[in-house]
């Protein structure tokens, strides 16, 4: 039994004419606005700039994509980016290895143990030591 595998998910459906249903409630919507302006505003000069404005404001809503996604998206992400902690410190936590005793040492006594269980931690190596050398070199 075969199934179609639907293409294009990640597009939105036109639903009036060329414009998305998002693309079309914007610019309707600054239509309306810009509509009740007319009325209301009696200098010409204003309303035109006011009108210029907010039906820019609508387009670059609707049609601007940054990277694949819409400009609400992106201001969105800078604003939350913007107001959230940037401080991240990463603190290796130390915990102490598991020690697996095999039968024959299960009889030793506490001292043994802890003296055959402590880990034997070298040095620095040479090559790390002068990498640190290198890298705080003062001139």
């Amino acid at each position: 039994m075969e199934f179609t595998i639907p293409q294009f998910i990640e597009q939105s459906p036109k639903i009036v004419g060329p414009l998305t249903w998002r693309q079309f409630l914007l610019i309707g919507g600054a239509g309306i606005v810009i509509f009740f302006l007319y009325f209301t505003i009696k200098h010409l000069f204003l309303f035109l700039v006011i009108s210029i404005f907010l039906l820019g404001l609508a387009v670059v809503f609707a049609f601007l994509k940054i990277g694949g996604r819409n400009i609400f998206a992106v201001l969105t992400n800078f604003v939350v980016f913007t107001i959230s902690s940037k401080l991240y410190i990463w603190q290796k936590k130390r915990i102490p290895p598991k020690i697996i005793l095999k039968k024959e040492e299960v009889g030793l006594k506490k001292e043994e143990i802890d003296k055959i269980s402590s880990l034997k931690m070298s040095k620095k190596s040479k090559l790390s030591n002068l990498s640190t050398q290198i890298e705080t070199r003062t001139k």
